[in-house]
């Protein structure tokens, strides 16, 4: 029987003053803040009996990696495509106050469909890839812990697919803040959600602790 637990980490807090939907963009890298709560996650795994550590490709996620690997020198670090952040057709784009590009009517048709969601990559195909990297860490880590440091928005789908919640959600209420950890429970390739934890919750400004933070 193939047995382990899978910690989902979401990466620290991106350098973004020009609040852009990055997605998949290159060179957006950890902020200040962000590189201390990375250091945090690494002090959170330290002494945990790791055995795998996997990473999305984008910058922000192999910063946040760094320390955690750190923490286990011994561990190779595992770049995975599978676990990288939701494409988005609004990505590039400022969605948030008066000068958002939400106002500019060539957009309106990304917005028509939530279910899917017509703006970018479907749920349940977030859903398939993440699962298949998930049950890979598994079984990489068999009686053991593993991390993969991934996104906001695939490490919610795959927790709501674990829990058994439908796909379609509130954004608001993604309970996944910057370096917040979600735990599975993988056993025999059926995955489980067990628990969620938030070790950089302190270093956080109030506003942000809800989880949501665009182009996450």
């Amino acid at each position: 029987m193939t047995h382990a637990l899978v910690h989902l980490c979401r990466h620290g807090q991106v350098h973004n003053p020009e609040h852009v939907l990055y997605g998949r963009l290159p060179d957006y890298h950890l902020s200040d803040l962000g590189r201390a709560m990375a250091d945090r996650l690494g002090e959170h795994f330290t002494g945990r009996d790791l055995a795998h550590l996997r990473v999305s490709p984008l910058e922000r996620a192999q910063e946040t990696m760094a320390p955690i690997a750190a923490a286990h020198a011994t561990l190779p670090v595992v770049t995975d495509e599978r676990v990288i952040e939701a494409w988005n057709h609004l990505q590039g784009h400022v969605l948030n106050g008066l000068d958002s590009d939400l106002r500019d009517p060539r957009l309106w048709h990304y917005l028509v469909n939530p279910l899917r969601p017509s703006w970018g990559e479907p749920y349940a195909t977030q859903v398939q890839r993440m699962s298949a990297a998930i049950r890979d860490a598994a079984v990489a880590a068999d009686g053991h812990e593993a991390v993969i440091v991934s996104h906001q928005l695939p490490i919610w789908m795959a927790r709501r697919s674990a829990a058994g919640q439908h796909l379609v959600h509130n954004p608001l209420r993604r309970e996944c803040t910057l370096a917040s950890v979600t735990t599975l429970e993988v056993t025999d390739g059926a995955i489980r959600f067990v628990g969620y934890a938030e070790p950089c919750r302190d270093l956080l400004p109030v506003k942000q602790r809800k989880g949501f933070v665009a182009g996450a």
